[in-house]
């Protein structure tokens, strides 16, 4: 099978991004590692999907496909952005540039005029709460501070497919996850209300169990590698502690399989 790449309209698609077969091999022949195989995931525009799964299932690798970082051994990835934006787990700010200045990178780069990605960037960082620390940099922020930061500039790459028409990606690697305990908390309160207020799809890479039900809309659950979708769940209207323990009991049978295997 040919691996290929498409940018497909919303006309044609009512999705965010549409995985189908994808396979990704490191290598070759013998000592070649599969890392996923056969994943088939579709996200919806405004949808809010958590991957759940034990280190090295290949969580990281399926985000870097889409973000276009890879390219698949095989299947397909069907886009309807042309830009995904990606947070990892550090939040990568540049240190000479001031927080505003950070937000405004992705802006100037699709080229907006100066006023006007002064005044997104502006808006974005009031969004994440840091309306007035846009002239610090970012190593005059708190941790919690700087992935707020990078928050907003993943955002601000998204605003391009928006005003095309088009809904917007994020990808997010684990990003709270080198945090204390109580900014984590926090700050997955934040990211949910960013959610809901702008609705931009967001697939989101977590091993935690606890953090992907209070998040998302939809838990997608990973075998150990090579990675497959073995189940999925939705949040809504369930109880939430009964479906932590359901989703931790299929995670330790998904990791006790890899062990035995």
């Amino acid at each position: 099978m040919t691996a290929t790449l498409e940018n497909t309209s919303l006309s044609t698609l009512d999705a965010a991004v549409t995985l189908s077969g994808v396979r990704k091999s490191f290598g070759h022949g013998p000592g070649a590692v599969t890392a996923l195989d056969g994943v088939d995931l579709r996200v919806a525009p405004g949808e809010f999907v958590c991957l759940l799964g034990a280190s090295g299932c290949g969580k990281s690798t399926l985000l870097n496909l889409v973000a276009g970082l890879d390219a698949p051994t095989a299947g397909s990835i069907e886009l309807t952005t042309s830009r995904p934006a990606v947070m990892f787990q550090e939040a990568a700010l540049m240190p000479w540039l001031t927080a505003a200045r950070n937000v405004e990178l992705p802006l100037r780069l699709a080229g907006l005029k100066r006023g006007e990605r002064r005044d997104k960037a502006n808006e974005l960082l009031s969004l994440v709460r840091l309306g007035e620390a846009g002239h610090k940099r970012p190593h005059e922020l708190s941790g919690g501070m700087r992935q707020r930061v990078a928050l907003a500039r993943a955002l601000a790459s998204t605003l391009g497919s928006a005003e095309e028409g088009t809904p917007g990606l994020l990808l997010m690697d684990e990003p709270f996850a080198a945090l204390d305990a109580i900014t984590r908390d926090v700050l997955q309160a934040e990211l949910v209300r960013v959610w809901q207020e702008t609705r931009t799809a967001i697939v989101f890479v977590t091993h935690d169990v606890r953090e992907a039900v209070r998040l998302a809309q939809r838990v997608v659950l990973l075998s150990s590698r090579p990675g497959r979708v073995v189940r999925e769940w939705t949040t809504a209207d369930v109880d939430h502690t009964a479906l932590i323990n359901d989703i931790t009991t299929r995670l330790r049978e998904v990791i006790s399989g890899h062990a035995a295997a």
